[in-house]
């Protein structure tokens, strides 16, 4: 479940930051399909990965996190 929501934040911030998936993976130095399980909750993102999306997204990691409900 927490995969899921962190795949969610990362999918919609990448698209509101007008990036494709496949541009997005190159400029993390990932897989397009490592970024797409972490997208559909089928990976969670280490922090290592967390830093590494929000640096490039330009928002903080904690912007970037799920709400906490």
């Amino acid at each position: 479940m927490e995969a899921e929501k962190w795949g969610r934040r990362i999918r919609a911030y990448r698209k509101l930051k007008g990036y494709t998936q496949e541009s997005f993976a190159k400029d993390l130095g990932v897989s397009v399909s490592v970024l797409g399980e972490v997208e559909r909750g089928n990976r969670l993102p280490s922090d290592d990965f967390l830093l590494e999306v929000a640096s490039a997204l330009n928002v903080s990691v904690k912007e970037l996190a799920p709400p906490d409900n």
